[in-house]
């Protein structure tokens, strides 16, 4: 199964591989996710796609371990933004909110998905 992303966000995952991509609202200067036609913070429409470092903290997660054990994480990026998405490649048992993390990208269904790993401190 393939998933066809969205008008508005299909710069956001066609652009996965390597790096990833937020919006920025040229008028505020305010950086966003998820992809929207509109600024939230001011409303305004000149918006550009800007890349990320990659890099921020564990705001808040979730390990479930029914099945294969999974967490799922609201991630603030350096950047500003706070995105939904997965805990990967580490031991569940160590997470902690502030982590410091770091993008990675999987391969789900033909689409390279961001997810973070823990970073190394320091």
């Amino acid at each position: 199964m393939t998933i066809t992303p969205e008008r508005d966000s299909a710069p956001f995952w066609q652009s996965t591989s390597g790096k990833l991509l937020i919006q920025n609202c040229i008028s505020c200067g305010e950086n966003f996710h998820y992809p929207r036609t509109i600024c939230p913070f001011c409303a305004g429409s000149a918006l550009a796609w800007v890349e990320c470092s990659g890099r921020g903290r564990i705001y808040t997660y979730s390990v479930t371990r029914r099945g294969e054990p999974y967490a799922i994480a609201f991630v603030t990026l350096d950047e500003g933004p706070r995105l939904m998405t997965n805990i990967v490649d580490c031991d569940f048992d160590r997470l902690a909110i502030d982590d410091p993390v770091e993008v990675v990208f999987h391969d789900i269904d033909g689409t390279a998905t961001p997810m973070f790993r823990p970073a190394a401190r320091g």
